[in-house]
């Protein structure tokens, strides 16, 4: 028996369904059907039985369940407090983030942050990649909190609403778009043109493809990439248009930016912290600061 093997079997209760858990925990169905069959021999009981696809727990797994969650918790209780004890003067704030966010966003809740007097003493490590990544990253206890966007089905995973961005419409400067001389555009009208789309690994992915599918309009793919930087490039150039966030890269890049109408779009930023991690004083103090922060000014 394994470490491991208890969180399997803790995500395959909490889903029961195969390919649905082995989806959150990124491995294979063959993976954890071998792990949970593992287990279920050493403990000498069967945990799950088949119910159609799904699975449904056992009175034995029911038995066994509140122990593994109890032990699983105790243990990261015991790191936390080896990690307080190995640094008791540790100040640093392990925060990620998205790329949309490294500009504007959080140079400035760094800067307003580190200024206020309490606070001359805390440092920052950065990390930054995608949404899947980051919330990955997330529960392994890689770093603290993050901005990124929401990911559904992910119960360990606290995500709160911190601010919204305008999706727009981006052109070369020639494209043929660009040449309507009106700042808005239905999707219609954008339609017969190639898009650069986010990969899969960006939580804004499902959020546009979302966008075409209430339209029912299915778009000529270009290309994919993983940050706003790459498309904006890629746009200039006229490789492609993209749906993408409202960033101040834009301003002064060589593209044309339109709204999006009949809808709007506007998608949300979201603080993310793990359910079972206790937070430093620094982290919670920073993680104050950030939802304050949110809340009362205008941050681009």
């Amino acid at each position: 028996m394994n470490l491991k093997q208890l969180h399997y079997f803790k995500r395959l209760a909490e889903k029961q369904h195969y390919t649905e858990a082995a989806s959150s925990l990124y491995i294979t169905q063959p993976s954890l059907s071998h792990a949970i069959s593992e287990l279920e021999k050493e403990l000498g009981v069967s945990l799950f039985e088949r119910h159609g696809r799904n699975v449904r727990i056992t009175q034995s797994g029911k038995i066994f369940l509140p122990y593994v969650e109890g032990a699983l918790l105790e243990l990261e209780n015991g790191r936390t407090a080896l990690k307080k004890m190995c640094a008791p003067h540790d100040e640093v704030i392990n925060l990620a983030f998205i790329y949309t966010m490294g500009e504007t966003v959080v140079p400035q809740l760094i800067d307003r942050f580190i200024h206020i007097p309490e606070n001359k003493n805390k440092r920052f490590s950065f990390f930054q990649g995608t949404t899947l990544s980051i919330v990955q990253d997330l529960k392994e206890d890689k770093f603290d909190m993050a901005l990124c966007s929401h990911i559904p089905d992910e119960p360990d995973i606290e995500f709160i609403p911190l601010i919204s961005q305008e999706l727009v419409l981006v052109t070369s400067r020639d494209h043929p778009l660009a040449q309507r001389h009106d700042s808005e555009i239905d999707l219609e009208e954008a339609i017969a043109y190639p898009f650069i789309f986010f990969s899969q690994k960006s939580g804004l992915r499902q959020f546009i493809d979302k966008i075409f599918m209430q339209k029912k309009l299915i778009p000529e793919i270009a290309c994919y990439v993983e940050e706003d930087t790459a498309m904006v490039g890629l746009v200039s150039i006229n490789y492609g248009i993209a749906i993408m966030p409202r960033i101040s890269t834009l301003s002064h890049s060589n593209v044309q930016v339109m709204r999006l109408r009949n809808p709007g779009q506007t998608r949300y930023v979201y603080l993310a912290t793990h359910k079972d991690r206790t937070l430093s004083p620094a982290a919670v103090s920073f993680k104050q600061f950030v939802l304050n922060a949110c809340q009362s000014m205008e941050l681009k």
